[in-house]
């Protein structure tokens, strides 16, 4: 097999939804501090009127992972859903995004009261060496050959993540 068609992590988007401005947004805010580490930002709507709330205000906070400690904290991440995907989770693309109902769930993460109980989710991208092309000014895009299949990226997720595909 190539190494140009290894499949890696690119990047792993952990995402929450308040779907209200004010404290539960802060609380939201600082859960991702505690599970990432890294620096939060806060997601506005764009619309007009999305759900009742005005345009412009925030509603949601993400954080993005991107290089060395990315497969470690997927295996936390993953651990906390017993390590069981469904294969409607992958998307044509070959990534896959799942949801973790109350954060307790992570192992090495304690409960906080001033928390209390708040769900995520974890949005995982894939991708193979030589994707930067479609990222590049020309418009560039990535052979058909070279995409990743949503098998590809079931059996990739088996072999180095242990997932069980039900």
């Amino acid at each position: 097999m190539s190494s140009m068609k290894n499949i890696r992590i690119s990047k792993i988007t952990l995402n929450m939804s308040t779907g209200e401005p004010g404290q539960r947004l802060e609380k939201a805010k600082k859960l991702l501090e505690i599970i990432s580490g890294g620096k939060v930002v806060l997601t506005k709507t764009h619309k007009r009127s999305t759900f009742g709330v005005a345009k412009g205000r925030q509603i949601g906070a993400m954080t993005t992972m991107r290089g060395t400690g990315t497969k470690t904290m997927l295996t936390r991440l993953l651990h906390a859903v017993e390590n069981k995907l469904k294969p409607s989770q992958f998307d044509s693309s070959g990534n896959f995004s799942f949801g973790i109902a109350e954060y307790i769930e992570i192992p090495g993460i304690e409960y906080s009261p001033e928390i209390g109980i708040m769900g995520l989710d974890v949005c995982v991208t894939l991708e193979r060496p030589g994707y930067r092309v479609a990222r590049r000014a020309l418009g560039n895009r990535i052979g058909k050959s070279h995409r990743i299949t949503p098998e590809e990226a079931i059996e990739w997720a088996r072999k180095e993540l242990g997932v069980e595909v039900v």
